[in-house]
């Protein structure tokens, strides 16, 4: 198991919408992620609207590893950095457990592949993207090539056989 070197927290910031299908009742989507962490508990209201409501979903550090630095890098040069946030369904209330925020858009996609758990893309705030950033220049992660170099094969130990021998056969 690998141990981050870097861990921000961050509150998220989700939102449940009056749906339009006659299929669900509302929709739910994670719409921010704050820098730090706020001074609420988790799944407090704190907007209202006539068709949707915010809420304060709870906290989670972004960890940051050195293996994943090209990853951070690559999402930084994207020109709309972002962050993906994982929520996992409860099946009670509340609806949704905060399972993790990454800014690794392989793993973000790697969490869509169960296909049970609500995974959205959100914009990174300018404080985590220095943040990351600094990690990427602190662990930069290109690597050399280094071709190898394939060993010869002998062509005399290739199907000799010394003649006379006996060779064992199944019966």
């Amino acid at each position: 198991m690998y141990v981050p070197l870097v861990r921000l927290p961050v509150g998220v910031v989700v939102e449940r919408r009056k749906a339009t299908s006659p299929w669900t009742e509302h929709v739910w989507r994670p719409v921010s992620v704050l820098a730090g962490i706020p001074e609420a508990a988790p799944w407090t209201e704190i907007a209202t609207a006539p068709d949707a409501v915010r809420f304060f979903a709870g906290s989670v550090d972004i960890e940051l590893y050195r293996s994943d630095t090209a990853h951070y890098r690559d999402n930084l040069d994207s020109g709309a950095p972002s962050l993906w946030v994982v929520l996992r369904p409860t099946g009670r209330e509340p609806p949704f457990e905060l399972k993790t925020v990454t800014a690794d858009p392989t793993e973000g996609e790697g969490f869509t592949e169960p296909g049970t758990d609500l995974v959205e893309q959100v914009a990174m705030p300018e404080p985590i993207r220095q943040a990351i950033a600094a990690f990427v220049a602190e662990h930069p992660a290109e690597h050399s090539f280094a071709k190898r170099e394939r060993d010869r094969a002998d062509p005399e130990a290739l199907g000799r056989r010394v003649p006379g021998a006996l060779v064992a056969t199944q019966t």
